[in-house]
This record gives structure tokens, C-alpha cells and sequence, in this order.
């Protein structure tokens, strides 16, 4: 049960704490009103709550989710929680299980949980080498015809580069993604023809109009440099569209000045960058019998210095490669504070599950300014520690100024699926 009861019509919620970033001002958290009418932030007016203190955010981004691996855990669990062991277990679960009917009922699944945490707008990567490309962007047009108005859906396609080619089925999935409206993605990782498959997936991308999103240098080998060939493709080629790179865990490994040196590349470039915090803890550095040295987070702190927009989220959700998870971007934030040491930092690291992916995203940025929509999630916690010290399980989530119903669909609903491959 929500924490508080908000009736409907015109609210003057009394006495909120907001961060101060999200009101244009200096410093960490300020006490203020808010006034809500007509789905939207109002200047003033409405019936008068005391909040006592209670912390409103905006809805939340998540630029980077799997929902088409999504909750196939019980049915295809990670044998060894490796990462060699995700990718096989989920090359083979797709091939024997994603079927149209599969794909949707778990990928409805998951943005009901999404939404009902306070989510407004996720990007999907969508499996697509053929022919899962055929069978999995049909549905995903459906479903976001079906959640539009509820949650702004991206889908960005998926494939490991080795099945890059530009002239044969990987222009095939480009066409699919640009009458899907998408974005082109790829998985980057070190290869004898990287740059002429880099140079051919631009080429891809310059040809349809399409923003590029990739999985980069996902390991913690420190040899792994794709991440300063695409910065360099991207400034050598004047690609003008947006440029997402993800998870980047090599950097952490690397040498201080090289990897340092690979960040002003990619300032200069002007990618974005997204880390995944909970799946990259999850699966890097993971021996049988060893205690994990390293927590596989990218140079967030670093980045930042230097003017990069970095964003977080929360890649997979119960599936081999991250076996928990809810789609829930406070979890995502909070694990991100304490694995990134985000606290004694800037104080506006909120941006980075609001403002930052939807720059990322091409979206406009989530704000409290009057006259834009009253998509909020308000929490009983009067301060971050208070925030990130309890799961908040009775927040109160507004859409349009309205308390939505914030039930999570029972796992038992998937049951029929979970037949074991």
C-alpha cells in the first residue's frame, strides 16, 4: 500500500525535498512546494497535502534493458554464472523457446514491472540475428503501440560484430530497425577486421538516418580497446547522430594513463555512455572458488570530469546474464551509488537515471518545471540516505497527476512458459 492516499483533482503538495538540479538551482536537496493540475505541474493552487517531507522525483529513464531475454531464468538458468555460460545458455534457449507468443508475454511482463516502479521511457536491445529479427520487431512494434501514452519504447537491435556484414543479412536487420523506427546496435569486441566493420556499420547507420547504440569491451580484459575505435571512427567519419556506448567495464583494468587517454576520445567524440552496474558486478570477475576482486564499473567518475554524459541502468533482468532484478530504476541507482562510490561525489548523480538518458535517447529531459506532465514518483524518504537505505516498496507513482495502480504482475503468470529446454 502507497505510503499516502492522493486524491484526485488539483494538488498543492506542501513541504516536498526535490533535488536541487531539478529546479535549476545549486546544492543537494531543498524543501518546496508543488502544484499539480490538469496532469501537468502547475504555478500554484489545488487542495493542500503536507508531504512532511517526502522526496518527488520525476518518472524514470532506463536507456538500456533486454527485454526479450527477460525472465527466462527459471527455465534457462546460468550453469556456472559466467559470462561464457550466459551466452550459451541464451543462444540456446533461443533458439528452442522464442517464439512471437513467448517473446511478447515476457516482454509485457517486464514493462509492467518497469511501470509500476515509475518508469516513463526504456530502450529495449532486441536479439537479432535471423531469424529472431522477423519474429521479435514485429511484436516489439506492437507493444509499443500498446504502451504508448504509458511508456516511450525504443528498440535498438543486437548482434555480435563477427555477424556484421553490410552487404548480407546484417543490412537485411538495418532495414528492419529503420521501418521499426530503431536503433542500429552492435556488440563490439576485438577482432582481426574491426575497422572496416566499424566503418560498414556507420555506413549502415549514415545511410538509413539511424542513431548507433553498442555493447563495448564487456570484459575485463585490458587489451580490449574498441571502445577508442569507435570514438575515432565517430570523429574521423563526422557521424552527427547520436552515439550510445555501454557497460565499457575494460577501462577499470587498463593502464591509468591509457584508459584516460581513451575518455578525452570519447569527450571529444561526444558519445554517451551507459553503465550497468548490477549485471556487470554480476558477471565480471567471476572464477569458481574466488572471492571477485574487481566490481567491473566503468570510469563514471572519470567520464563525468570530462563533460561525458554518463547515464545508468538496468541491462537484464532474471535472466543468465543477470539472474535478479525488477526493471526498477531506484534499485538501479541505488546499487550504483554504493558499487561507484557516487556519494561524497556531485550532487546531482539523479541526473543519470533522468536527464541524462533521455539526451541519450533523443527524449525530452524529465524536469519539475511548470506546464510539463506530472509523471512523478514520490518516496516517504525525507533524504538520500533514508532513500537508498529501504527498498521504498510503498512509493506513490503519478501519471499525468494520477496515482497509477502499482501491483507487480505474480511470476506464476509466466509459468506456462518456464518448460525446461
Amino acid at each position: 500500500m502507497d505510503f499516502k492516499t492522493l486524491p484526485d483533482g488539483p494538488l498543492w503538495l506542501r513541504n516536498v525535498t526535490v533535488p536541487a538540479c531539478l529546479l535549476g538551482k545549486t546544492g543537494d536537496l531543498v524543501r518546496t512546494d508543488l502544484s499539480l493540475a490538469d496532469g501537468r505541474i502547475a504555478e500554484g493552487g489545488g487542495a493542500e497535502i503536507d508531504m512532511a517531507g517526502s522526496m518527488v522525483l520525476p518518472a524514470f529513464v532506463d536507456m538500456h534493458t533486454h527485454l526479450d531475454k527477460g525472465h527466462i531464468w527459471d527455465r534457462a538458468p546460468n550453469p556456472d554464472g559466467t559470462f561464457a555460460g550466459a551466452l550459451s545458455t541464451v543462444a540456446a534457449d533461443r533458439k528452442a523457446n522464442w517464439s512471437a507468443d513467448d517473446v511478447r508475454a515476457r516482454m509485457a511482463f517486464g514493462l509492467r514491472c518497469a511501470y509500476a516502479h515509475g518508469t516513463r521511457a526504456i530502450r529495449t536491445h532486441l536479439d537479432s540475428l535471423p531469424p529472431q529479427d522477423g519474429i521479435t520487431w514485429p511484436v516489439f512494434a506492437e507493444l509499443r503501440e500498446e504502451w504508448r501514452g504509458r511508456i516511450e519504447l525504443q528498440g535498438s537491435c543486437l548482434a555480435g560484430i563477427d555477424a556484421v556484414d553490410p552487404s548480407g543479412d546484417f543490412a537485411k536487420t538495418a532495414d528492419i530497425v529503420a521501418e521499426t523506427g530503431g536503433v542500429l546496435g552492435m556488440v563490439t569486441y576485438p577482432v582481426p577486421d574491426l575497422q572496416e566493420k566499424l566503418n560498414g556499420f556507420f555506413a549502415l547507420a549514415e545511410a538509413r538516418g539511424l542513431e548507433v547504440d553498442f555493447h563495448v569491451d564487456e570484459t575485463l580484459d585490458a587489451s580490449a580497446e574498441t571502445l577508442r575505435a569507435i570514438a575515432r571512427t565517430v570523429i574521423e567519419r563526422g557521424f552527427d547522430r547520436p552515439v550510445t556506448v555501454g557497460h565499457c567495464c575494460s577501462l577499470s583494468a587498463q593502464d591509468e594513463a591509457r584508459a584516460m587517454d581513451t575518455l578525452d576520445l570519447v569527450a571529444q567524440a561526444g558519445l554517451n555512455v551507459v553503465s550497468l552496474p548490477m549485471c556487470n558486478l554480476y558477471l565480471q570477475d567471476r572464477h569458481a572458488g574466488r572471492t571477485p576482486r574487481m566490481r567491473g564499473i566503468t570510469l563514471v567518475h572519470e567520464m563525468r570530469a570530462r563533460g561525458i554524459n554518463v547515464s545508468f541502468a538496468s541491462d537484464n533482468t532474471r535472466d543468465p546474464f543477470y539472474a535478479y532484478g525488477d526493471l526498477d530504476m531506484l534499485e538501479v541507482l541505488r546499487q550504483a551509488v554504493r558499487i561507484g562510490h557516487l556519494d561524497h561525489s556531485e550532487p546531482d548523480w539523479v541526473q543519470s537515471v533522468l536527464a541524462a538518458p533521455a539526451d541519450a535517447m533523443s527524449l525530452s529531459a524529465p524536469c519539475l518545471a511548470p506546464g510539463t506532465p506530472a509523471d512523478l514518483v514520490i518516496f516517504k524518504a525525507r533524504s538520500w540516505t533514508e532513500l537508498f537505505a529501504r527498498l521504498q516498496s510503498d512509493r506513490i507513482v503519478l501519471r499525468q497527476g494520477r496515482a497509477i495502480d502499482r501491483a507487480l504482475p505474480d511470476y506464476s503468470e509466466l509459468d506456462h512458459l518456464m518448460r525446461q529446454t
